[in-house]
């Protein structure tokens, strides 16, 4: 399993979560047992490239969305693609995960968006 969390740089563990998945500037991904097996660069449209940002996260593999917030399109896109989404104010990504692996964070929907992403 591949848990993908939303970062700005590459350090791992310790890097703080990007207020909003898709502007981030890299997304850090984790196996099950929290260590960094990948770090990628976001380039997404959102980041001037090509293809939405839960698009690049499947094709990285992703399983597990853990997030700060992000809108109902998203939400519906990664469903369709088979990634389940975790919404949660933690502030690094060490943080948000603890929480998910120890079941304190309950998956999102679309009550869970972001107020700037309400439909």
């Amino acid at each position: 399993m591949k848990i993908v969390i939303p970062t700005n740089t590459k350090k791992g563990l310790d890097d703080k979560i990007a207020e909003h998945f898709g502007r981030s500037k890299t997304y850090t991904f984790l196996n099950e047992n929290s260590e960094v097996i990948d770090i990628i660069d976001n380039t997404s449209e959102h980041s001037g490239g090509q293809g939405l940002p839960p698009e690049l996260m499947k094709k990285h593999g992703a399983d597990v969305l853990l997030c700060r917030g992000l809108g109902p399109k998203a939400i519906n896109l990664c469903k369709e693609l088979g990634i389940d989404v975790y919404v949660y104010q933690a502030e690094t990504v060490r943080e948000i995960f603890k929480l998910w692996q120890n079941k304190e964070i309950k998956k999102a929907d679309v009550k869970n968006v972001c107020e700037n992403h309400q439909i």
